[in-house]
C-alpha cells in the first residue's frame, strides 16, 4: 500500500491511500504465462494402426448387378423389369445365398420418387444384401 503525503505548508495535508496495481498485474501476467506454458498441448488425433503395404487383389472379379428405378418406379434388374415386389424379394433372397454376395449398383431416376428407392434399399438390407451402392449421382448436381 502506498502512501502519498503532499508538500508541507499552512494547509491540511491530502493524504492519498490508493494500491500501487502496476507489481499486482505483472505478478498476475507472469502467472497466467507460467499457466500457458505448463498446460499440455492438446491434440484432436486418433491414433490409428493402419495396415502397411498394399492388400492383395480380390482373385475373382466381384459380379455387378445393376438396378435401374425408373421414374414411375418400376424396378429393372440388369435392363430386365421385375413386376413385382415379391419377384424382387425373390432375386436378392436368392443373390444373398451365393458364396461370393454380387455387388449391387443402384441407379434412380432423376424424377422418381424417393419412397420407391428407399423400399428397394430396404428389401435389399432385409434379405442381408450387404454391398449396395448408388451410382449415377451426377444426375442431381443441378
Amino acid at each position: 500500500m502506498g502512501m502519498n503525503v503532499g508538500s508541507g505548508g499552512d494547509s491540511d495535508p491530502d493524504v492519498m491511500l490508493d494500491i500501487n496495481t502496476t507489481p499486482l498485474i505483472d505478478v498476475m501476467l507472469v502467472l497466467i504465462i507460467m499457466l500457458i506454458i505448463t498446460i499440455p498441448i492438446q491434440t484432436h488425433a486418433v491414433k490409428l494402426n493402419m495396415p502397411v503395404g498394399t492388400p492383395p487383389p480380390p482373385p475373382v472379379p466381384p459380379v455387378v448387378i445393376q438396378l435401374d428405378v425408373d421414374f414411375d418406379g418400376t424396378v429393372l434388374w440388369n435392363g430386365e423389369i421385375v413386376p413385382d415386389r415379391p419377384t424382387l424379394d425373390l432375386r436378392f433372397r436368392n443373390a444373398a445365398t451365393l458364396e461370393v454376395q454380387p455387388e449391387f449398383h443402384l441407379r434412380p431416376n432423376k424424377l422418381v420418387k424417393y419412397k420407391s428407392v428407399a423400399g428397394v434399399m430396404a428389401s435389399a438390407q432385409s434379405h442381408g444384401i450387404t454391398k449396395i451402392g448408388l451410382v449415377g449421382a451426377e444426375q442431381f448436381l443441378d
